[in-house]
C-alpha cells in the first residue's frame, strides 16, 4: 500500500473521486464522505454501479464500461481529481463470457494495464492493483474507502441475540483456517461448513452465490458461513463486505451462523442488518484470530 494511502482526508482539496462498482458500498461511501462535506466525484461501471442512486449523491457523476480505463481516468483529470477510493464488486464472469474482446471492447490504457500489470494470472488482487497502477501513470492515487468511512468496520463481539452453539464453534473454527487459506491463494474470502465438513468455497461467483450453493447440498439446512479478509488484505478494494442481501441469501439456504472477522469486514447498514438477522435466527458474530485460539463459551 502506497504510503500516501494513509492519509485520513485528502490533504489539497475536499473533493474525492469515487470509482464505483455493485452494491451498497458506494452509497455508503458517498453518504458518509458528504456527511463531512466532502465532494464526490463519481465514476460508475455501468451495469453494475447503483447509477441513478448514486448520483444524487454526488458533485458530478458519469459512467464508463469497465473495460474503458482511459475514459474513467481523463473524467477524474478533468474534474482535477488526484485522490479515489475504490467501492462496489466488480463482477468478473463478464471476462470468461463468450466473445469477451467484442463484448468489452476494451481501449489502449485497458490493454496496457491487461499486458504490462495482468499478465501473470487473473486473480482479484492482480487485476485491482493492475487498475491502481495504470491509474498511478497519470498521478492519480487510491486511498482506502475506510480512510473516510471507517465505522463501516464491524467491532469485535456479538452482533445477534442468538449465538453459536458449541458444535457451531467447532465449524467455526475449522471454516476460519480455510477461509484464510483461501484468502491466501486470493480465490475468495468465505466458506461455508457443515459438521466439520466443507460445503463450498467462494471464487468468482461472490459469496451470496457461495451460500446458496451451500444451501443446495446441504438440504437439512443448519450450516455455517465464514468469511475473513485475505492474510495479505489491502484495505483499499476487495474488503469483506455483508449485508442486508447476504442475511437474506443465508436465510434462504437454510444457514444459521455468520461469522466474519472483526475490525476488518464491512457491515452495511448494520442496524438493519443485525434486526434482520434477530427476526430471522441467524446468529453473526464477528471474531478475530486470537480469540479463536482459546476455548470459547457458546
Amino acid at each position: 500500500m502506497d504510503g500516501q494511502a494513509t492519509l485520513k482526508f485528502p490533504t489539497t482539496t475536499r473533493r474525492v473521486g469515487l470509482l464505483a462498482g455493485a452494491g451498497r458500498f458506494p452509497l455508503a461511501f458517498a453518504e458518509a464522505a458528504h456527511a463531512q462535506g466532502l465532494q464526490v466525484v463519481g465514476v460508475g461501471v455501468i451495469g453494475m454501479a447503483p447509477s441513478e442512486e448514486l448520483a444524487p449523491l454526488c458533485q458530478a457523476y458519469f459512467e464508463t464500461p469497465l473495460a474503458r480505463l482511459g475514459r474513467a481516468i481523463r473524467l477524474f483529470k478533468r474534474a482535477k481529481i488526484d485522490r479515489v477510493v475504490m467501492a462496489g464488486k466488480i463482477e468478473k464472469t463478464v471476462l470468461f463470457q463468450p466473445w469477451r474482446i467484442l463484448r468489452l471492447l476494451p481501449d489502449l490504457r485497458t490493454l496496457h494495464m491487461w499486458l504490462r500489470y495482468a499478465a501473470s494470472d487473473r486473480k482479484d488482487d492482480t487485476l485491482l492493483l493492475a487498475v491502481i497502477r495504470e491509474f498511478e501513470r497519470d498521478a492519480i492515487y487510491f486511498d482506502s474507502a475506510l480512510d473516510y468511512c471507517p465505522e463501516l468496520l464491524v467491532k469485535h463481539g456479538f452482533l445477534t441475540k442468538r449465538r453459536p452453539t458449541e458444535t457451531q464453534w467447532k465449524d467455526i473454527r475449522f471454516g476460519w483456517e480455510l477461509a484464510k487459506e483461501m484468502g491466501r491463494l486470493d480465490v475468495g474470502q468465505s466458506v461455508a461448513v457443515n459438521d466439520l465438513a466443507v460445503l463450498a468455497v467462494e471464487a468468482i461467483e461472490g459469496t451470496d452465490r457461495c451460500i446458496r450453493r451451500a444451501g443446495e447440498l446441504c438440504r437439512r439446512g443448519g450450516f455455517t458461513v465464514v468469511k475473513v479478509a485475505k492474510p495479505q488484505q489491502d484495505m483499499r478494494f476487495d474488503v469483506p463486505t455483508i449485508g442486508e442481501q447476504t442475511i437474506r441469501s443465508l436465510h434462504e439456504s437454510g444457514g444459521r451462523v455468520l461469522a466474519i472477522e472483526s475490525n476488518m469486514t464491512i457491515v452495511l447498514d448494520q442496524h438493519a442488518v443485525t434486526e434482520l438477522a434477530d427476526r430471522l435466527g441467524i446468529a453473526i458474530v464477528a471474531i478475530n484470530a486470537e480469540e479463536l485460539a482459546m476455548p470459547i463459551a457458546a
